[in-house]
């Protein structure tokens, strides 16, 4: 959805993106985008010398406000876990004609410019990912940081008020305007600096591997950024897949499509050594997993290996790939939504080889089956439990 954004007597035009998605109701800023813009201008926050960092900003509602005259020369740095979000920022840059010479956009595991002056913070829906990136903060900029969060009100908890706490210092919220909310943080030098100083994060556990041959189980370890769903064990979902995977054969191409930590085309490879699997996903943290977990287990695969930071298939060669194996997500950010799996499903279907299959799995009530069928012109039922299906479709 182009949805106007008009804050300040600025109007903008501002898209979710992936640009071409089949939900186009959804909108691409919230309230808390609007409080947090409207607070900044009232308090006189931000100037030409100011030096900003925004998180966590989705689809550039915030960046954008930084493009204007009054506020060009402000150097602004963004930064996102994810590559949909660093593309749809300059998507609306572009559409809205505005100059972007200020801005520079940086992802989850580069290094915080240690000279920020203000801090405008989205809060993100993980928890793991709000402590990695507060502590990231805490040991980067001075104390004299200016830092400020927004959210809708409903998110922000007492228990999300005691994490700032924890790891920045005194913290108050605004009063809630429109459902939406504040959090004011003031740098507190005497927090406990081994507390701040070491992340918890990458976690590492270990799954065992029952090998489709007659070799022996294994014991596999796993490693997980703090975006990275599933950050101390299997999840359910993906052990219920990885009982019923496909048998894959020597020199096969296989796509591992939203792959997580990998663990998909980890257990692929483990089976089958001669495999080449691409591993795709839009979190930069999950592609670092992924590759992290390839050169702990099998070493000897990395060559077989690519590690693609991608919005669903996009560019990758059609025809060109023999099996691909998914686990859609049905949210973006907070929004439930099922563009995403139709996205992959029909990028599937281009990027496979005839005769090729895309093998899924999903909660039993999102009836992605339905999809298949309408895009592939068939589907089958490969397993099913009282909470997930797997589903396999054939291109023809």
């Amino acid at each position: 959805m182009i949805s106007p954004f008009i804050v300040n007597d600025r109007n903008l035009f501002l898209s979710r993106f992936p640009a071409a998605q089949v939900n186009r109701s959804l909108q691409a800023w919230d309230s808390a985008d609007e409080y947090l813009i409207n607070h900044i201008e009232e308090q006189g926050l931000i100037n030409a010398n100011t030096k900003v960092a925004i998180f966590n900003d989705a689809f550039g509602a915030l960046t954008t406000n930084f493009c204007h005259s009054g506020s060009e020369n402000a150097e602004v740095v963004c930064i996102n876990d994810s590559y949909i979000s660093s593309q749809g920022i300059s998507y609306n840059i572009e559409q809205n004609s505005l100059d972007d010479s200020n801005i520079t956009q940086l992802n989850s595991l580069d290094a915080l410019p240690n000279d920020i002056d203000v801090i405008l913070y989205k809060i993100p829906k993980s928890k793991a990912m709000l402590i990695e990136q507060l502590i990231q903060i805490k040991q980067s900029v001075s104390d004299n940081c200016i830092f400020i969060a927004a959210d809708r009100a409903k998110e922000i908890h007492s228990a999300t008020l005691k994490v700032f706490e924890k790891y920045l210092g005194t913290t108050k919220t605004s009063l809630a305007v429109k459902k939406a909310r504040l959090v004011f943080c003031q740098f507190d030098c005497h927090i406990n600096n081994k507390q701040v100083n070491h992340s918890p994060f990458p976690t590492v556990w270990t799954i065992t591997h029952k090998s489709t041959n007659d070799s022996p189980s294994r014991e596999l370890s796993v490693s997980n950024h703090a975006n990275v769903y599933a950050r101390e064990k299997l999840d359910i979902g993906a052990r219920y897949f990885i009982e019923n995977l496909p048998k894959v054969a020597a020199n096969s191409k296989v796509i591992d499509l939203g792959c997580g930590n990998g663990v998909i085309g980890l257990t692929v490879l483990a089976n089958q050594p001669e495999a080449h699997v691409q591993f795709i996903d839009e979190s930069t943290m999950a592609i670092a997993s992924a590759e992290q977990n390839i050169k702990t287990n099998l070493p000897e695969s990395i060559e077989n290996c690519q590690f693609i930071l991608n919005d669903s298939l996009t560019d990758i060669e059609g025809g060109s790939v023999d099996l691909i194996l998914c686990n859609p997500p049905f949210h973006q950010n907070t929004a439930t939504t099922d563009h995403i799996a139709w996205q992959m499903f029909r990028d599937s279907h281009r990027v496979l080889k005839k005769g090729g299959e895309l093998r899924i799995i999903g909660n039993r009530q999102l009836a992605y089956h339905i999809k298949l069928q309408r895009l592939f012109g068939n589907e089958t039922l490969i397993a099913s439990n009282n909470k997930f299906v797997t589903h396999s479709a054939i291109k023809k």
